[in-house]
C-alpha cells in the first residue's frame, strides 16, 4: 500500500472563508442601504443622502443607519403622510423583505472565497 502525503491549508482556508464573509457582510449591508433608500421619506433628500453602512470585522456585523435628528422618528411615526413609495418603516421593512437576499449575498461571497 502506497501513501501519499496530505497537505492541510486549514489556516488558509479559514482565513478566507473569514474573509468572504465579511466581504458578503458589507454587500449585504449595502444592498438593504439600496434598497431602504428608495422608500425614506424625501422633502430635499437630507435624510435619504445620511444613510451610511458600518462594518465591525471583528464580530462580522454591519449596520445600517440614517444620520438626521429627525431619522428615527420618520422610521417610527406611522401616522406621517409620505410621497408615493416613501414610507415610515423604510429600513425595517426591507430588511425583513431582503432578508434571503442578503443571507445569499453572504454565501456567495463565502463560496468565491473557497474556489
Amino acid at each position: 500500500m502506497r501513501s501519499a502525503p496530505i497537505r492541510w491549508n486549514g489556516d488558509a482556508a479559514l482565513a478566507a472563508i473569514r474573509a468572504g464573509a465579511v466581504r458578503g457582510v458589507r454587500l449585504g449591508a449595502e444592498h438593504l442601504l439600496q434598497v431602504s433608500r428608495e422608500r425614506v421619506p424625501i422633502e430635499e433628500a437630507t435624510l435619504e443622502r445620511s444613510g451610511v453602512v458600518s462594518v465591525d470585522e471583528s464580530s462580522m456585523t454591519a449596520v445600517v443607519s440614517y444620520d438626521t435628528p429627525y431619522a428615527v422618528r420618520q422610521h417610527e411615526e406611522l401616522t406621517y403622510r409620505h410621497d408615493a413609495g416613501r414610507t415610515a418603516k423604510y429600513l425595517e421593512g426591507p430588511l425583513h423583505e431582503e432578508n434571503g437576499t442578503i443571507t445569499e449575498i453572504i454565501a456567495a461571497q463565502v463560496r468565491r472565497a473557497i474556489q
